[in-house]
C-alpha cells in the first residue's frame, strides 16, 4: 500500500481538496518567496507560512492525525521566534520546519507503533500479515531518514546566499526525491507481491 494511496482514502471529500490546496500552495511558496522577495515584505511572507500550518492543523480532524498537532504547533512557534530575530531567515524556514515536524511523527511511530505507514496502510486492510507489518516499519524508516535529510538540507540553504538553491531544492528537487519514493515504493511492493505468489 503506498503511502499517498491510503492518504486519499483516509480523509473525507471536502479534506481531500484542502490537504491538495495546501500540499499545492507549500509547493509553490519557495517559487514565490524567490522570486518576490524584493518586492514583498519579509513579514508578509511569515504571515503565509504561519497561515498554511494554521491551515494544516485545522484540517487535523481523525485521532490518527492528532500525532501532528504538536510537531506543527512547533514549527509554527519556531517561524514565528525566528520572525523576531532573523525575518528573511524565518521566511525561508517553512519547508525545513514542514520536513521537521513530518520527521517528528514518523519517528515517534517507530517507538510507539504501529508505524505510520501500517497506519495508512491499516485504513484499506485492517487485518495486516505480520510481514506487512514488517514491511510497512521499513518504509517509514525510509521516510524518517528523507525528511531528516530533507529538514537539514533546507535549513542549510536557508543561509543568506542560497536564495537560488534554497528555492530549487524546495520547490522542485525534494519533491521530485519524495515523487520517486512513491513510485520506488509501489515498484517494490508490487515485487514483493508477485514474488510471495510465486511461492
Amino acid at each position: 500500500m503506498s503511502l499517498i494511496a491510503c492518504m486519499r482514502f483516509s480523509k473525507p471529500r471536502s479534506l481531500q481538496v484542502a490537504a491538495v490546496a495546501l500540499v499545492t500552495l507549500s509547493l509553490l511558496y519557495p517559487g514565490i518567496v524567490y522570486l518576490s522577495r524584493t518586492l514583498v515584505p519579509a513579514s508578509a511572507f511569515i504571515v503565509v507560512a504561519l497561515a498554511l500550518i494554521i491551515a494544516r492543523l485545522a484540517t487535523l480532524r481523525s485521532a490518527a492525525e492528532r500525532f501532528w498537532r504538536m510537531p506543527l504547533a512547533a514549527a509554527a512557534m519556531t517561524i514565528a521566534a525566528l520572525a523576531m530575530l532573523d525575518a528573511p531567515l524565518a521566511v525561508k524556514a517553512y519547508p525545513a520546519a514542514i520536513s521537521l515536524a513530518a520527521s517528528i511523527v514518523f519517528g515517534a511511530t517507530l517507538v510507539h507503533p504501529p508505524s505510520m505507514i501500517e497506519r495508512f496502510a491499516s485504513l484499506r486492510e485492517p487485518e495486516l500479515a505480520p510481514a506487512a507489518r514488517r514491511y510497512c516499519r521499513r518504509v517509514t524508516i525510509v521516510w524518517t531518514v528523507w525528511l531528516i535529510a530533507n529538514t537539514i538540507v533546507s535549513a542549510v540553504l536557508a543561509i543568506p546566499g542560497y536564495d537560488a538553491a534554497w528555492a530549487i531544492w524546495t520547490g522542485l528537487v525534494a519533491y521530485l526525491v519524495m515523487g520517486a519514493l512513491f513510485v520506488g515504493e509501489i515498484a517494490i511492493r508490487r515485487f514483493l507481491l508477485a514474488r510471495a505468489a510465486r511461492t
